[in-house]
């Protein structure tokens, strides 16, 4: 994502214009310059999703011919060569195939009727087929009709615009899409134990209409971006033009998805499928042309000589599972070592200084200052002042605890212990026993290190039970 963010312009014509960034920049780059890579990562998704047995995968590649609902089939090839062969005489635009010359004209419409999307019954209501035909004429000899003037009405464009779908050679999805469409239709969400719902699972319907889309021809798609668009901003308006997205997909259904030359009754059941699918269409076709992220990614990465991904779960695979980032995995553990060489060290050096600052401070003449630094050295911990014990006087008073409960024991419970110790008879083991109460556990080695009057007797035990049950009662 960071890529194509920043542009540089050294052109001083072209500074302060808007610099248009497209997320699908590398999706329309692997789509131009490696079309069997790019139709083998979509339709590879395509099937992760949808159900394609073996023959209609083959005609959603293009590899059999179509078998389509009856009065579509192969049978009727030669009357549907023979009409638009009738087609192509009348002009360049209307029943030709699809062109980008063609769009363009057509454009014309789409663009005036932005601008006259409240007129009510648009789409539905027809126009004056005289008028119809002027304008036709005039988009087949490829003329810019100013459509403000005033001589034609926003029925009469709409019509036309109707009529020039009707009279392409296939519907704008094209034939290769009809059976990946009637699946899509059947994507329905499941259950907590796994059975299927009779709710639409929206989100992959979207997912697998973007793929699709991806798939189209380029005339095609684009022209359906353009005509999808002004159907969903039509039923924004339908408080003024009666045209909810419904009214407008049974209007618009036989131009986009319907097999040509086919009836309703040819379609049967399938007809309330295309009509609903043509309405979730419309309603979401914010959504549908934008390639979904993980495409985006793999292009993406195609091009940067990174892992490619195969679909989307493969982006919720961990990094380590591909051969290719084992030395990435590597070199970040060569770093981390790295890291902890250079810290201890860091602290080696500074362990050293320490204990050579340590030496130096203690080989001072005696003076006050001397006696504050050593102050200083042993109120820092000993993992911080390496060398400290070689200098520590064996004796060492152990530091009081500054604590609120600590201060409260102190208060609470020092009488009753001096009191203790005065009655208590002052035999060897009390007086070891009260210097070793003064004396933290840290340093009870240390004081009583070559002491022999120290010993564990019993009457020692007894005694500390003692005073541990006095100081419960007093508590």
């Amino acid at each position: 994502d960071a890529i194509c963010n920043f542009v540089i312009c050294n052109d001083a014509s072209l500074r302060g214009q808007p610099i248009i960034f497209n997320p699908d920049f590398f999706v329309e780059k692997l789509r131009h310059e490696k079309p069997d890579v790019f139709t083998e990562l979509v339709v590879s998704n395509i099937t992760r999703l949808i159900d394609l047995p073996g023959t209609e995968l083959a005609q959603l590649m293009g590899e059999v011919d179509l078998k389509l609902p009856s009065g579509a089939g192969t049978a009727s090839g030669f009357f549907r060569s023979l009409m638009s062969l009738k087609r192509k005489e009348k002009g360049v635009v209307f029943g030709s195939p699809l062109t980008e010359e063609g769009i363009a004209q057509i454009y014309q419409l789409i663009e005036y009727l932005h601008k006259n999307l409240r007129v009510e019954g648009l789409f539905r209501v027809p126009g004056n087929s005289v008028r119809q035909q002027v304008l036709r004429d005039a988009l087949n000899n490829g003329a810019d009709v100013d459509l403000e003037s005033g001589e034609f009405h926003s029925n009469d464009v709409a019509s036309l615009l109707k009529m020039f779908l009707g009279e392409l050679p296939e519907p704008l999805l094209t034939h290769r899409h009809f059976h990946a469409h009637l699946k899509i239709a059947d994507l329905m969400q499941f259950d907590d134990k796994g059975n299927k719902t009779s709710i639409p699972d929206k989100e992959r319907q979207i997912e697998a209409l973007q793929l699709l889309f991806l798939i189209l021809p380029p005339p095609n798609r684009n022209l359906l971006k353009l005509l999808l668009d002004l159907l969903y901003q039509t039923a924004k308006k339908q408080d003024k033009n009666k045209m909810s997205a419904h009214n407008l997909a049974l209007m618009f259904a036989p131009h986009i998805l319907w097999p040509k030359n086919v009836t309703a009754n040819d379609l049967q059941e399938n007809i309330t499928k295309l009509n609903n699918g043509m309405t979730f269409m419309i309603k979401h076709s914010q959504k549908l042309f934008k390639a979904p992220a993980y495409v985006r990614e793999c292009a993406r990465l195609h091009y940067l000589g990174s892992r490619t991904h195969a679909s989307k779960d493969d982006l919720d695979l961990p990094t380590s599972c591909s051969s290719k980032d084992f030395p990435l995995s590597k070199s970040h553990k060569r770093t981390r070592m790295n890291t902890c060489f250079q810290q201890e060290e860091t602290q080696q050096r500074t362990e050293e200084a320490l204990r050579e600052l340590f030496r130096h401070v203690h080989n001072m003449p005696d003076s006050a200052k001397k006696k504050k630094l050593i102050r200083q050295f042993n109120k820092q911990p000993t993992a911080q002042t390496p060398g400290a014990d070689e200098f520590t006087p064996q004796f060492q008073k152990r530091t009081r605890s500054r604590s609120f409960s600590g201060l409260i024991k102190r208060k609470v419970l020092g009488n009753q212990i001096i009191t203790e110790k005065k009655n208590r008879c002052c035999t060897p083991e009390s007086v070891d026993i009260g210097e070793m109460n003064r004396s933290s556990k840290e340093n009870v080695n240390l004081v009583c290190f070559g002491s022999p009057a120290l010993k564990v007797t019993p009457a020692r035990l007894k005694l500390s039970e003692g005073k541990k049950e006095g100081r419960k009662g007093i508590l």
